[in-house]
């Protein structure tokens, strides 16, 4: 979790800072983005369990003490077994009723701060365009206080007219729930334009003038769930009933698509009109125009059926990651018992870096397998379960194998990459 949750600040890191966001905010935003985490890291995690559960009786001698009691391999993992079962029901429904949900509102939030922009600042001598329809220039501004020094204001908001604002003085501040900037003038001119009527102009003379501007894009204002779901927000049996619907329109416009191409026949054009021979390429003409006509409805049905298909066999995958992903828990059961057995190592540094080793090609195959499913390439079902069902009959081998032999696995080879100075030295004998 703790890689994750790294990965995703440093990702988003750029789309946060200088937004002015309140600590709740953020953690809102961190807390929604846990739920993708948690779908990922916990069959990782029950690997990383299974390792060092086994490891560390393999390392203390007990499961040679439970084989010599006569109790195999086999009836060992029945309890992990039932546990990993457990969880796999458990993570499925988090993946049908809390992950799309999650997901759903991470989506919304983030389009809430990607639209807040960053607090008005001002720099002397530099137009500002921060605000819409505004371009803000003064000479001299004072931070603390907010008052500004020899003011010009361009307000282009109803465009061809065009009005310029000069003040001597003034300050800036926004209302009280943020909703309007203001900015409150002193001593100063407006001059009024009109592209379409150039022989009008007008010069205004004020003491003190008010100048109301939208102040929205700069406070936070987060939007009400609802709208459209993409398909990781949406749980298994909504995804099944858009998917039954695409497949009826597909079926419809298959239909169809029979109906024009079947129909499509050119007719007898005649030769005269009127007593007039008509030309051999009015002819041409006519008949290509009828070919192009027919071929554009052929067209637009057929890329209709395929972006259909392309929409359903997303969901489809989608839907049979929330169950492989599950089962997965179940798999590294039998990945880790009897490789936990083989290291004869229960510590975290080596259940880790295995558990990993897996994870990765597990990872691998599973992206690879929902992009080719993605582009139809691969049915969603084989694309999601590929690497639960070659990993399963890896467990299963592993497993039978370690049941039957003692066999261990030795890292002492990796030690030769380690420098001389880094291995742990054992304590001196000084009678050598």
């Amino acid at each position: 979790m703790s890689v994750f949750l790294l990965q995703f600040m440093m990702k988003f890191a750029d789309k946060l800072v200088g937004k002015g966001l309140s600590i709740w905010i953020i953690i809102k935003l961190v807390a929604y983005n846990l739920a993708w985490m948690v779908v990922l890291v916990v069959p990782m995690a029950t690997l990383i369990a299974t390792l060092m559960a086994f490891g560390t009786m393999s390392q203390n001698n007990e499961i040679a003490i439970l084989k010599a009691s006569g109790i195999s391999l086999y009836k060992m993992i029945i309890p992990p077994v039932l546990l990993s079962i457990l969880l796999a029901g458990l993570l499925v429904l988090f993946n049908n009723h809390v992950y799309p949900d999650a997901n759903h509102q991470a989506r919304l939030l983030m389009q809430d701060i990607s639209r807040k922009k960053p607090t008005l600042s001002l720099v002397p001598g530099v137009f500002s365009q921060e605000v819409s329809s505004y371009s803000i220039l003064a000479r001299e501004v004072d931070q603390n206080s907010n008052e500004l020094k020899d003011v010009t204001i361009y307000d282009n908001t109803y465009l061809p007219k065009i009005n310029i604002v000069t003040a001597k003085t003034g300050k800036i501040f926004f209302s009280v729930k943020s909703k309007k900037l203001i900015l409150d003038l002193y001593d100063g001119e407006i001059h009024e334009s009109n592209y379409m009527q150039k022989e009008n102009y007008r010069k205004l003379i004020f003491e003190r003038h008010k100048i109301t501007m939208p102040g929205d894009q700069f406070t936070f204002e987060q939007s009400a769930p609802g709208g459209p779901k993409g398909d990781r927000e949406l749980g298994a049996s909504e995804m099944l009933v858009i998917t039954d619907s695409l497949e009826n329109i597909n079926k419809e416009l298959t239909s169809d698509f029979n109906k024009i191409v079947n129909s499509f026949k050119i007719k007898k054009i005649p030769n005269s009109h009127n007593g007039e021979k008509i030309s051999n390429e009015f002819l041409i003409y006519r008949v290509a125009e009828k070919i192009r006509n027919q071929q554009s409805l052929v067209m637009s049905n057929l890329d209709r059926i395929q972006s259909n298909i392309q929409e359903s066999n997303s969901f489809w995958v989608e839907i049979n990651k929330k169950y492989s992903l599950p089962v997965a828990c179940i798999i590294f059961i039998f990945i880790g018992a009897p490789l936990g057995i083989m290291t004869r190592k229960g510590g975290f540094g080596i259940a880790a870096g295995i558990s990993l080793f897996f994870f990765l090609i597990y990872w691998a195959f599973l992206i690879g397998g929902e992009k080719l499913a993605d582009r139809g390439l691969f049915s969603p079902f084989w694309g999601m379960w590929s690497a639960n069902i070659i990993m399963g009959i890896f467990g299963v081998i592993l497993t039978v194998k370690s049941a039957k032999e003692a066999i261990f696995l030795n890292f002492d080879f990796f030690k030769k990459f380690i420098p001389k100075t880094w291995r742990a030295e054992g304590p001196v004998n000084e009678n050598n």
